[in-house]
């Protein structure tokens, strides 16, 4: 049995991870700039970093957007490990992270090809497909419930 841990993590503390992921499936894989992928957003999001057996295998990063919207972004998890529930775990835990910090809703720009996972996680499609990174993106967002 594979042992999968998330963990909060300090975008500089961690910044050589997350850099790996995120060169290996973003700037290397799927040909983003590496002046796109590392928008300068970083310091100020929170960031998760999924670890199996130990390693560093995938990432998410959450930022606020308004005091009522969080986005989920650069969902990354390397290409060796797919398949295994890691993206969904990571979704899972960016979903409760952002729940206890009482935001309204939550919002993603998903490729196209993977807007199934988002949607079975509760996430509804807004809009019609459009171009990000010469990537078909969709934009969906999930509206989250009152705590009770």
């Amino acid at each position: 049995m594979t042992t999968l841990t998330i963990k909060t993590v300090e975008y500089l503390a961690a910044i050589d991870p997350i850099k790996a992921i995120r060169t290996e499936v973003f700037q290397i894989e799927q040909k983003v700039s590496e002046e796109l992928e590392f928008d300068g957003l970083d310091e100020t999001a929170i960031h998760l970093l999924a670890y199996l057996e130990n390693q560093p295998v995938g990432t998410a990063r959450i930022r606020k957007i308004d005091n009522k919207t969080a986005k989920i972004e650069r969902l990354s998890v390397l290409p060796k490990v797919r398949n295994k529930g890691i993206g969904k775990q990571l979704m899972v835990k960016a979903i409760e992270i952002i729940t206890d910090q009482n935001y309204k809703e939550i919002v993603i720009h998903a490729q196209e090809y993977i807007k199934s996972l988002y949607q079975k996680l509760g996430f509804k499609q807004i809009g019609n497909t459009f171009e990000e990174a010469n990537i078909p993106h969709v934009k969906m967002v999930k509206t989250l419930t009152e705590n009770i």
